[in-house]
């Protein structure tokens, strides 16, 4: 085991900075305990590890006391990214509030909100593309199905059921039937497989730019605005990555920052112009706003997770329904 602490230079959440690491309840990578602390797996550049990360404490000039602690042989590499991960990298004196109540409000609240980088970008495309067009439940269920058969037993202690993230060469071994029985169709498991075959080309994009990242990942066939985005926001820490495409995303923008029922992904972008550059990191306040710890509208493009907003634009069509690939 290895332990580190460090004084971060700024005020952070801890809790809901690595939110957005994990897929819902369950997530075979991701845990909270009940000491506060978060749990996390991971298959690093030197192998598998677990980390976790015990509750911050603040300490004078707006400052955060954090310790984790590591095991496996990744256990170093995790170490020296976390301080990345809790949004050392992230310029919060770039974004500004400005004057809308709902934007400023949720700023003042939330001051420990950071935008983080997990630094693995396999990691954060593949769960991406299992949420592409379904019900983000069952997006999190092929995710669990799809770890716990082919992730591997986390170092250390790691609570009961975790697993490790498995590596390029599984994923593209993964046979057709299992693909069938975690609820995954040709599609998203044929952009998965072809992924994995170019992983790790795909983990040197993290050094570009966030622009020519976003370029570079959707060359990819199956790759969209909308999974490079979710991706992105995850792995890179690009405060700008907007989903558009999402199912929820426009109409809850468009109801925080404009009142409306329906918006569509073009208005959206149009009344997050005032925070270019810093849209992603905008979205999730409206989402904080609201109730939802992600600070995301749903889950997945053109999924129908239920929002869990105190209020939001009406529904006025159809919910999705949770369809289950394994029946057919």
């Amino acid at each position: 085991m290895e332990c580190r602490e460090w004084v971060l230079p700024f005020t952070v959440d801890v809790r809901l900075t690595l939110s957005v690491q994990g897929r819902g309840r369950g997530d075979p990578t991701f845990r909270a305990d009940e000491a506060g602390a978060i749990w996390r797996t991971s298959l690093t550049p030197d192998g598998p590890a677990t980390i976790r990360v015990m509750s911050a404490t603040p300490v004078p000039d707006e400052s955060t006391r954090v310790a984790a602690q590591a095991w496996g042989p990744g256990a170093g590499w995790m170490l020296d990214a976390l301080p990345g991960c809790l949004g050392c990298d992230d310029d919060a004196s770039a974004f500004s509030p400005g004057d809308h109540p709902v934007i400023r409000d949720a700023a003042r609240r939330h001051p420990g909100l950071r935008i983080g980088r997990s630094g693995r970008l396999m990691e954060a495309l593949v769960p991406a593309v299992l949420e592409q067009k379904v019900v983000v439940l069952e997006a999190h269920r092929a995710w669990r199905i799809l770890l716990g058969k082919h992730g591997t037993v986390p170092p250390g202690p790691a609570p009961h059921g975790m697993r490790v993230f498995p590596s390029p060469a599984v994923w593209r071994r993964i046979p057709s039937w299992d693909w069938h029985r975690a609820g995954v169709e040709g599609v998203r498991a044929l952009t998965i497989m072809g992924a994995a075959r170019v992983a790790d080309s795909l983990e040197h994009l993290l050094d570009l730019g966030h622009a020519e990242a976003d370029g570079k990942l959707r060359t990819l066939p199956g790759i969209g605005i909308w999974t490079s985005a979710e991706a992105r926001q995850r792995a890179a820490g690009d405060p700008d990555a907007i989903s558009v495409g999402d199912y929820h995303l426009s109409n809850v923008v468009g109801f925080a920052l404009a009142g409306r029922d329906r918006t569509d992904d073009a208005l959206m972008l149009d009344l997050l112009k005032p925070w270019d550059g810093q849209r992603y990191r905008v979205t999730r306040l409206i989402g904080l706003s609201r109730g939802d710890g992600r600070g995301t509208a749903s889950g997945g493009s053109g999924s129908a997770a239920p929002l869990r907003y105190g209020g939001g634009p009406q529904r006025r069509g159809p919910r999705m329904s949770v369809r289950d690939y394994r029946n057919f």
